[in-house]
């Protein structure tokens, strides 16, 4: 219900970043202090398993949609899956460290260090995008027929196919950690408290 939490053993000291889920099964991503990029799965949130990513780097963000799993990481790292447990890493095109990764309009979207964008159909072959943008990319998704990326200085850009995008003006310069979706609203939050709106 959200008020009564519950301590679960993960199998693991590494530092989590990001999870979701999928083909009933949570998927959670991390670091690699062990030389391998952390991917945990469970079927019910409780008993996790660790799984070999195939990976030497951190793992930020995952996602799940078209019944595949996508895991971005440093160094542009792109991992899939169909079911969290074998995982195939996939040519991203950039070696920009990647946030997070989303989807939406039939189309994933990961984002990066240095204004990086790139996107793919089916988490298999993936294209880079202009950005219009130099600053690092670290949360990005989708919501009311808009992609949303966020990142250092403040920045703020949309899209609407992942492939074209525009800057817009968030009236900060403090950086932005991630952006989410819902009840008709984005919010882009970081550094400093900061929070903006939109809806």
């Amino acid at each position: 219900d959200g008020t009564t939490w519950t301590s679960r053993t993960s199998g693991t000291t590494e530092g989590l970043y990001e999870g979701t889920y999928g083909n009933s099964t949570f998927v959670v991503v991390g670091d690699n202090s062990t030389g391998s990029g952390t991917i945990l799965t469970s079927p019910d949130g409780t008993t996790w398993t660790s799984r070999t990513s195939g990976a030497s780097n951190r793992l930020f963000g995952v996602t799940y949609a078209n019944s595949t799993f996508v895991v971005s990481g440093t160094n542009g790292t792109i991992l899939t899956s169909s079911d969290g447990t074998t995982w195939t890493k996939r040519k991203s095109g950039t070696k920009a460290h990647l946030g997070n990764v989303t989807y939406g309009n039939d189309t994933f979207v990961a984002v990066g260090n240095s204004g990086t964008v790139i996107t793919s159909e089916d988490g298999t072959k993936w294209t880079k995008r202009k950005s219009r943008t130099k600053s690092s990319l670290y949360g990005v998704t989708y919501g009311n027929d808009t992609f949303v990326a966020v990142g250092n200085k403040g920045t703020i850009i949309t899209s609407s196919d992942g492939t074209k995008w525009t800057k817009r003006k968030s009236k900060t310069s403090q950086e932005f950690n991630e952006v989410i979706y819902g009840d008709d609203t984005f919010l882009a939050f970081g550094f400093k408290g900061v929070i903006r709106s939109s809806s």
